[in-house]
C-alpha cells in the first residue's frame, strides 16, 4: 500500500501544522504565530453547444488567489510596522512603489524543524495592518500584531527534498 513519505517511509503521521516559518527579504520573520491558509479558487465558466441545450459544459475561468494573514505577539521588532507603511505613509501622501510588494517563502517544519515543504508568495503587499489589539485591563492574554496581505499568486518549491527522519537526536548536554 502507497504511504505519503518517500525518505520516511517509518512515518504514519502527516506533518503537524505549529511548526511553520515565514520568510521575507531572505530572512526569517520573527516570533509569527499564526498564518491562514493557502487558498486558491478558480471560477467555473457554464456554457452549452448548439445541438445539446439540455446540459451544461463547464470550463476553467480565472483564479483568484486569496489574502493571508499573518499573526505574532506584540514586540520591538518593527518589520511588520515598516512594510506596511510603505502602503500609505501617513507623512507623505504618495507611496513607495518599489519596495511595497515583496515576495514570501511560508516554510512548513517537521517537529524537529526541519523543512519538508516550502511554499512560494509572489507579489505580495499589506492591504490591513492592526498594531495593537483590542486592550483589556480584565484579560489574560497576549497582545497580538495582525497583518493582512493580498498576493497574486503561489507555487509549492518542488526543489524542497523530503528529510531524512531517520537519524539519532542529538543529546542535550
Amino acid at each position: 500500500m502507497a504511504k505519503g513519505f518517500v525518505v520516511n517511509a517509518h512515518r504514519f503521521d502527516p506533518y503537524k501544522n505549529f511548526k511553520f516559518q515565514i520568510m521575507w527579504d531572505g530572512r526569517v520573520v520573527v516570533g509569527v504565530s499564526k498564518v491562514s491558509a493557502l487558498k486558491r479558487t478558480t471560477e467555473v465558466v457554464k456554457h452549452r453547444e448548439g445541438g445539446d441545450n439540455s446540459t451544461d459544459r463547464k470550463s476553467p475561468g480565472r483564479t483568484s488567489y486569496e489574502a493571508i494573514t499573518l499573526e505574532r505577539g506584540v514586540t520591538h521588532d518593527p518589520e511588520f510596522e515598516k512594510w506596511a507603511n510603505l502602503v500609505h505613509p501617513l507623512d507623505d501622501p504618495g507611496m513607495d512603489l518599489k519596495h511595497f510588494r515583496k515576495d514570501l517563502v511560508l516554510l512548513l517544519n517537521n517537529e524537529r524543524g526541519l523543512t519538508v515543504k516550502r511554499y512560494k508568495l509572489f507579489r505580495c503587499w499589506v492591504s490591513e495592518y492592526q498594531a495593537v489589539p483590542d486592550l483589556d485591563a480584565n484579560a489574560n492574554a497576549t497582545a497580538i500584531e495582525h497583518m493582512k496581505i493580498e498576493l497574486e499568486g503561489w507555487v509549492r518549491d518542488e526543489d524542497t527534498p523530503e528529510p531524512d527522519e531517520s537519524a539519532a537526536v542529538a543529546a542535550l548536554g
